[in-house]
């Protein structure tokens, strides 16, 4: 069975704590190297760093996908269904407020997907998605 190597991804957050607590707490990612300026995280995986960078002023862009206002730039996991559901249902006790909300994207249709977004206290956009049938992550 062919195993993925995980990526890595790099973003900036102008308050670095306060974006530690929500990768850590929230998201509930394993906190791995850090200095004054960065922190590791363990993104199902994947390895995350959160870098300090100075508030933006920049708006958030978004653009049309399925009927929704997709943010763009944004990044994330696909996970498994089932993860997916429970990664979903963890977030919403958790109080997240969604940019958009837990929904399956393409229903019927080629590259049906469960997906949802929401931002870090940064204002960065994360989506996670699922797909009952995985062959269909790059199908057209």
């Amino acid at each position: 069975m062919k195993t993925t190597p995980p990526f890595h991804i790099a973003i900036p957050v102008h308050n670095l704590n306060e974006c530690r607590v929500f990768y850590r707490d929230i998201l509930d990612c394993k906190e791995g190297r850090h200095s004054e300026h960065w922190v590791d995280f363990n993104l199902f995986g994947h390895q995350l760093v959160i870098h300090f960078k100075p508030k933006s002023n920049d708006d958030l862009h978004t653009n049309p996908v399925d009927g929704k206002a997709v943010p763009v730039p944004h990044y994330g996991v696909v996970l498994p269904w089932d993860d997916f559901q429970n990664f979903a249902n963890r977030l919403v006790k958790k109080g997240i407020t969604f940019i958009i909300e837990p929904y399956i994207r393409f229903k019927g249709q080629v590259g049906e997907q469960a997906t949802m977004f929401f931002l870090d206290p940064a204002g960065n956009a994360l989506e996670f998605k699922a797909f009952k049938d995985i062959n269909q992550l790059f199908a057209k």
